[in-house]
C-alpha cells in the first residue's frame, strides 16, 4: 500500500487529476448505464399498458353494451371470461393460472414470463346487461423484452466507458491547458534576480493570487537576506574589536615578562573577554529567535525578578531604587528571558546614570509595566525608535560612557516582542531616559 501511494504521488499533476476524473465519471456512467437497463424492461412494460388501455376500455363498453369485443388491433388479444378465469367468448382457454386471474379481477397488471415470448395482460370486471359478471382483459406478447433488456444494458455500458474516456482525455488536455501559465510562472521565478517581482496577470483569479503570494514569498527572502547579510556584517565587525584587543594585551604580556605589568595585562584581557563573551551570548540568543526557538512560557514573579537584577549589579545597587507593589506581580514568559530583559534595562541604566536609578512594577489591568528611569543625558527623539536595532549606537555623550556592543536593547525588543509586549523609551522626571516594558499578566 505504501509502495502505491508513493507511486502514485510521484506521478504529475497532470496525470493523478485525470485519473481521477475518468475513475469517478467512469463509476458513475456505470451505476447510470446499470440502473438505465434495468429500467428497460419496466420502461417496455409501460408502454404496453399504455397502447392496451384504450383497447380494453374499448372492449369493456362492449360487453357492457352485450356486445363482443373486435380489436382492430391484430397482435393484441381481447378476451372476455367469468370471474373463474373460464372463456365466455367462444374462445379456447387462455389457461391463466388462478393468481393470474385474482390479480386482474383487482385491475392489476400482470406479466407472464413463463411465456414465450413474456406476454403483458390488463383486466377488470364487468357487468354485462344480464347481471353476470364478465372478466374483460387484454393482453399482447413482449416481443424483443430480454433482447432489449440485454443489449441495451450491454449498449449503454460501452456508452459509459466510452464517455469516462472522453472525459479524461479532455480532463487531460484542460489540466495540461491550465497549468501552462503555472509553469511559465516558475520558470519566471526561477530566473528572477534579486529585487525584482513576478508581473502580476491582469485576470484576478487564482493565478493573481499564486504570483502575489510568490511576491510576497520573494519579498520576505530579501529582506531576510539583507538582515542576515548586515547582521553578519555587523557581528564581524564588533567581534574583531574585543579578538584583536585580546591579541595586542596578550603580546604584550609577552613581550614584557614583569609581573605587575601583566597582571595588568591580565586584568584588561579578562575585561575584553567578559564583553566577547557577552557579544557572543547576545549573538546566539538573537540567533535563536531568528530561528522561532521560543521557550514555554510560565509564571514569573517580576518583583522578585526586578530585587534580583539591581542585586546582581554589585556596588552599584546602591543607586538604584525598587519601587514595586505589596506581594507579587506575575507575568507570563519565561525566566531566562526576564531575567535578560532587567539586566540590559538595568545595566544600562546603571551605566548612564549620574546618580539614581528607579525600577518600577505597575500593575496595569491586564499588563504589567516596567519602568526603568535614569537621570543620565537622555536619548534624543531622532535616535529613541532606532535605538532597539541591534548594532545601533547613538553618538552622543552617551555613547561616548559605554563600551557596550548595541545588542542590549535589541535584546530586550526582541524577547519583549515574541512574548506579544511592548517596550518603547521616551524622557524619565530626571531628565535621562526612560525604558517602559508592558508584558501580559496572570
Amino acid at each position: 500500500m505504501r509502495k502505491l501511494k508513493e507511486a502514485w504521488f510521484r506521478r504529475s499533476i497532470r496525470f493523478r487529476i485525470a485519473t481521477m476524473a475518468t475513475a469517478a465519471t467512469l463509476a458513475i456512467l456505470l451505476g447510470l448505464a446499470w440502473l438505465s437497463g434495468r429500467g428497460i424492461g419496466g420502461l417496455l412494460i409501460s408502454s404496453t399498458d399504455r397502447e392496451l388501455r384504450p383497447i380494453l376500455d374499448a372492449a369493456i363498453g362492449d360487453v357492457r353494451a352485450g356486445r363482443t369485443p373486435h380489436p382492430d388491433t391484430p397482435y393484441v388479444q381481447v378476451r372476455v371470461l367469468d370471474t373463474a378465469g373460464a372463456p365466455q367468448d367462444g374462445l379456447p382457454g387462455l389457461g391463466l393460472k388462478d393468481w393470474v386471474v385474482r390479480e386482474l379481477k383487482g385491475a392489476e397488471p400482470v406479466t407472464q414470463f413463463a411465456d414465450d415470448p413474456p406476454t403483458r395482460w390488463i383486466g377488470t370486471v364487468v357487468t354485462a346487461p344480464d347481471g353476470a359478471q364478465r372478466l374483460v382483459v387484454a393482453g399482447t406478447g413482449l416481443s424483443g423484452y430480454e433482447e432489449a433488456q440485454r443489449h441495451g444494458l450491454n449498449w449503454l455500458l460501452i456508452a459509459g466507458l466510452l464517455g469516462a474516456a472522453a472525459t479524461g482525455i479532455a480532463t487531460w488536455f484542460s489540466v495540461r491547458s491550465s497549468l501552462r501559465p503555472v509553469e511559465r510562472m516558475r520558470l519566471s521565478a526561477a530566473r528572477l534576480p534579486a529585487g525584482q517581482r513576478l508581473p502580476l496577470p491582469d485576470s484576478h483569479d487564482e493565478l493573481r493570487s499564486l504570483a502575489g503570494a510568490i511576491n510576497g514569498l520573494l519579498e520576505r527572502r530579501d529582506e531576510a537576506t539583507e538582515r542576515l547579510r548586515r547582521f553578519t556584517g555587523d557581528a564581524a565587525h564588533e567581534l574583531r574589536s574585543p579578538v584583536a584587543s585580546i591579541r595586542v594585551q596578550a603580546e604584550v604580556a609577552v613581550a614584557n615578562p614583569d609581573p605587575v605589568l601583566s597582571q595588568e595585562v591580565l586584568a584588561d584581557i579578562v575585561q575584553e573577554s567578559e564583553r566577547l563573551s557577552t557579544l557572543v551570548d547576545g549573538l546566539l540568543t538573537l540567533a535563536r529567535s531568528d530561528a522561532g526557538e521560543l521557550p514555554v512560557a510560565q509564571p514569573v514573579d517580576l518583583v522578585a525578578a526586578a530585587d534580583a537584577a539591581i542585586a546582581r549589579c554589585g556596588n552599584d545597587s546602591a543607586r538604584v531604587t525598587l519601587q514595586a507593589p505589596t506581594g507579587s506581580a506575575w507575568v507570563l514568559a519565561a525566566p531566562a528571558e526576564v531575567d535578560l530583559v532587567l539586566d540590559n534595562l538595568v545595566r544600562n541604566a546603571v551605566r548612564y546614570a549620574r546618580a539614581q536609578i528607579t525600577v518600577a512594577v505597575l500593575p496595569a489591568g491586564q499588563f504589567i509595566r516596567l519602568i526603568v528611569d535614569d537621570d543620565g543625558p537622555g536619548i534624543a527623539p531622532e535616535h529613541r525608535e532606532k535605538v532597539f536595532d541591534r548594532f545601533y549606537r547613538v553618538q552622543d555623550d552617551r555613547a561616548r560612557q559605554t563600551g557596550g556592543s548595541g545588542l542590549g536593547l535589541a535584546l530586550v525588543a526582541e524577547l519583549v516582542r515574541r512574548r506579544n509586549g511592548q517596550v518603547l523609551v521616551t524622557e524619565s522626571p530626571d531628565g535621562g531616559a526612560r525604558f517602559q516594558v508592558r508584558w501580559k499578566s496572570l
